[in-house]
């Protein structure tokens, strides 16, 4: 086949082939099916030029521009009037649609739940508002357990001083730091006063010593005024005084011991190893049994 082509332009490309098929005979077929399908297309590229050289060439044809409508009249363009006439005419005119959508068939399945989030941070506090309705009465709880009998029916102290105390001020204040008796802690002994829990009538006396050549005077008081005066002149001699009386005593109220500094100077005894003043009381009888 390759001895065959003939012509100056395919020398070179039939020395090529036999170069190529002494190299790599196996390929020869492979070889001859390419130089056939470049040659039908050289042959087909000369051919195209050859009747395009051989034929005239046309004038493109130019359409003349024909008046139609009056010389007062705009013209008007041919898309514009051809609009015009399509869209009065009815069998042209588009129906208005207006699409619906069902939001049903969009809407998918409700999912799973998820895991609860992180608590996030604590807000600002807002303004107190107003104040609710009262809310329903409650049902009537369960009774409690019984009191004791005798919280209510009795009331007794009894205190003493083991420091001797001399009158400093016009008008001093007695405490006492020794307690015998003190039934409920109805006598605060910090304060060095009875405080009346349960009305009624009480029995109290008051016990001191004396002091040699000094003035013993003292006032039992019942809130802030006095009721009565334990009172002893100076001596050589140091003697036990004494003074008691019964009082009707309101819930709330307070008994309690003042000493009372006049010209001269006063003072009541009393040691570590022993209790010379002695403050007592106790209820004789309630108000309301």
């Amino acid at each position: 086949m390759m001895n065959d082509i003939a012509g100056e332009p395919y020398q070179g490309i039939k020395e090529n082939f036999q170069v190529i098929y002494k190299k790599y005979p196996c390929k020869l077929a492979l070889l001859k099916m390419s130089a056939v399908f470049l040659l039908l297309l050289a042959s087909t590229a000369n051919v195209g030029a050859v009747l395009e050289e051989g034929q005239p060439r046309r004038e493109p044809r130019r359409l003349s521009c024909v008046r139609c409508c009056g010389p007062s009249e705009q013209p008007v363009s041919i898309v514009s009037s051809r609009y015009t006439r399509m869209s009065s005419d009815p069998a042209y005119s588009v129906p208005k649609v207006q699409p619906t959508i069902d939001i049903t068939i969009l809407k998918g399945e409700k999912g799973e739940m998820g895991q609860k989030g992180n608590p996030g941070a604590v807000g600002k506090e807002g303004e107190r508002g107003l104040r609710g309705f009262n809310g329903r009465k409650g049902q009537k709880g369960q009774p409690g357990p019984q009191g004791h009998s005798c919280k209510q029916l009795y009331a007794a102290f009894s205190v003493g001083r083991r420091k001797p105390l001399h009158s400093s001020d016009y008008f001093q204040h007695v405490t006492f730091d020794t307690e015998f008796v003190n039934l409920y802690k109805h006598f605060n002994m910090f304060s060095g006063k009875f405080f009346c829990y349960v009305a009624g009538i009480y029995y109290f006396s008051l016990n001191v010593h004396t002091w040699n050549f000094k003035e013993t005077y003292l006032h039992l008081m019942k809130n802030e005024k006095e009721v009565a005066i334990l009172y002893a002149q100076p001596s050589d001699r140091s003697i036990m005084q004494s003074q008691s009386l019964m009082l009707d005593l309101q819930e709330g109220e307070e008994v309690w011991v003042r000493m009372f500094k006049r010209e001269r100077e006063n003072a009541i005894y009393s040691e570590e190893s022993d209790v010379y003043i002695i403050f007592n009381g106790h209820l004789i009888k309630p108000a309301v049994e």
